[in-house]
């Protein structure tokens, strides 16, 4: 897993399809000896765009970690988990954050064995 300081990285990297040219979105890691890639995405389509100002001209940026708990009043049983984001800051100090989550089951899966 690529750190800065004891920081998830998310990287991008860009592809092309029907003449286009997108970024695909990704945090890079190692689990048990065996290298992994962690695709992320936004919530919804309308958060790429987003991204695109969040990342600005850099391929890298800061994963953020936001626990949560929620607990069902009828049963009395607490959820836990975390939703993610991405954060950068610019020269200025002005703070760019974007949501994002796991592209697939498997995706959650390895990001939370990376996480722990």
């Amino acid at each position: 897993m690529e750190k800065k300081k004891n920081q998830i990285i998310v990287e991008r990297e860009t592809f092309e399809k029907d003449g286009r040219t997108y970024f695909s979105y990704f945090i890079k890691g190692q689990i048990r000896g065996k290298d992994v890639r962690v695709a992320v995405i936004p919530p919804d389509k309308g958060g790429y765009a987003v991204l695109d100002i969040v990342f600005g001209n850099e391929m890298k940026a800061n994963l953020k970690i936001n626990p949560y708990e929620i607990k069902d009043d009828t049963t009395g049983k607490v959820i836990k988990g975390n939703t993610y984001s991405v954060q950068t800051v610019d020269e200025n100090g002005e703070v760019y954050e974007c949501n994002i989550k796991p592209y697939r089951n498997s995706d959650k899966t390895l990001l939370n064995m990376l996480i722990k």
